[in-house]
């Protein structure tokens, strides 16, 4: 099927520094079109933070990164008011919120307060701070990176915040060939300094725009409907998918037909989605262990439930 020539620019451009991901990159770009925002969790090393410097990189759109780190206060991010002695009044200083791709490299090393600072920001794409509010840039998404909860020094992210990410992927180690590749490379700071725009602020939200586009048969709604109602049945999960994870796991389906050369989507993108939508989403019952949460288990038992979902055809 062909790739729609802006979808091929950016993954193409993306896949210059990224090698041998690219149903990663594919996932990237279609929470990026489907005014989502991601979190990349994996082991240290594998190339999460050069994703998302390799996205934002490829829009000609401002970009902040913010390191997070357990000193890190709610207004280092979404800025403080100084008063003025000039003019005799305080004077909003914006945080590096106040950008269209920011990078949250390591969110889960800074505590529960200054994590919940971004929840206002990527569920309304605004930010209040002294009774005032105040919009963000248009695009707006949050790329989050994360190690995982058994390492050291991190404070495991809520599940409201968990709730606002579209998407959870993990990169996963390349392959032979691909990390010699990577070992040939000549050496640069950061790979992702040699690439160059593809697509401006405006060309990414016509193409957001296009989702609503997309046509989903209510066969495939039903589908969709049915394995977010299952996962609240299951006895292995305490808690289920929200609607707000029906409505993401929506319009993520409609994004990757679009990105794939479609104006319809099919059961499949649901099915091939609902794992990396909805994982992050449920909670493990206590019968399943009273460690901390496991992706990786949630994500078994997710694709199970949908193994039992019949497929409208």
């Amino acid at each position: 099927m062909n790739v729609p020539k802006p979808f091929h620019a950016i993954q193409d451009n993306i896949a210059r520094v990224i090698k041998g991901k690219a149903q990663v990159i594919e996932m990237a770009v279609v929470c990026l079109v489907a005014r989502g925002h991601l979190l990349l969790e994996d082991v240290p090393g594998v190339g999460k933070t050069t994703l998302a410097h390799s996205l934002a990189r490829s829009l000609d759109c401002s970009f902040k990164r913010i390191q997070f780190t357990s000193d890190l206060l709610p207004s280092d991010i979404v800025g403080v008011s100084i008063f003025n002695r000039q003019h005799q009044a305080f004077e909003f200083v914006p945080g590096p919120i106040f950008a269209n791709i920011v990078l949250a490299d390591e969110i889960n090393r800074t505590t529960p307060k200054t994590q919940s600072s971004l929840l206002e920001a990527m569920s309304e794409a605004q930010v209040s701070v002294d009774n005032q509010t105040h919009s963000l840039k248009q695009p707006f998404m949050v790329i989050a990176t994360q190690n995982p909860a058994e390492y050291h020094g991190t404070f495991p992210l809520p599940e409201s915040q968990l709730d606002r990410f579209l998407m959870r992927l993990r990169i996963g180690y390349p392959s032979l060939e691909e990390e010699r590749k990577v070992l040939n490379r000549p050496y640069a700071l950061h790979p992702a300094d040699s690439l160059a725009p593809v697509l401006t602020a405006q060309d990414v939200l016509e193409l957001q725009r296009r989702i609503e586009e997309v046509h989903m048969d209510e066969s495939v709604c039903e589908y969709l409907l049915a394995i977010v109602h299952a996962t609240r049945q299951s006895e292995l999960l305490s808690l289920g998918v929200s609607t707000r994870g029906a409505l993401a796991l929506n319009n993520a389906s409609k994004a990757l037909a679009l990105v794939r050369g479609r104006e319809y989507c099919l059961p499949d993108d649901v099915k091939e989605l609902a794992p990396i939508v909805l994982s992050h989403r449920v909670m493990l019952s206590r019968a399943q262990g009273m460690r901390a949460q496991s992706f990786e288990q949630a994500e078994r038992i997710v694709l199970d439930i949908v193994e039992t979902i019949p497929v409208p055809v």
